[in-house]
């Protein structure tokens, strides 16, 4: 056998054991991330919050990647996902001897809804409320405050995504 035709084979054979490791996934109810799928009696879709809102805008990016149809304006909607407020707050977690911050918990608070065109509530108001523990060492003052940054930006990206697969739980 040529060493072609055994290269060949090889990569049918690859091909083909690929596709049937994805096969139990065709069953199982496995989305791919930001897949949310809404009932067409419940589309199109408005996404309300504050125009500074990183969660707002999270949502709004997720859902422009997906199919469901997102309304212009909220009379023109069905169902209406609302961010009703965000918050951060910090505390502090840990200290020396001499009472210098080594620790801070960094909280990230999100409150929404969903309702129907008539405001009958369609997803009771939930929080949800993220967490992570932030070191502060005594070097590299500029990146760790870059680090608090882009950590409130990663909460505002999981938080988006943790509401919508509430949405989606709640729709089926």
């Amino acid at each position: 056998m040529s060493n072609s035709v055994v290269q060949t084979r090889r990569a049918v054979l690859r091909t083909l054991l690929r596709a049937l490791s994805l096969l139990p996934l065709a069953g199982c109810g496995f989305h791919l991330r930001g897949a949310l799928e809404v009932p067409a009696t419940l589309t199109p879709l408005y996404v309300q919050g504050g125009a500074g809102s990183p969660v707002f805008q999270a949502i709004k990016e997720q859902l422009s990647g997906s199919a469901v149809p997102v309304a212009a304006s909220p009379s023109k909607a069905k169902l209406i996902l609302r961010v009703l407020g965000e918050g951060r707050t910090s505390r502090v977690v840990a200290t020396d001897s001499n009472g210098k911050v080594l620790a801070y918990e960094l909280h990230y608070l999100v409150t929404y809804d969903a309702v129907l065109a008539d405001g009958k509530q369609w997803l009771p108001q939930q929080k949800l409320d993220l967490v992570r523990t932030f070191d502060n060492p005594d070097v590299e003052v500029l990146g760790k405050q870059l680090e608090e940054v882009q950590i409130y930006q990663e909460f505002a990206v999981d938080a988006a995504d943790r509401i919508l697969m509430r949405l989606r739980t709640a729709l089926h």
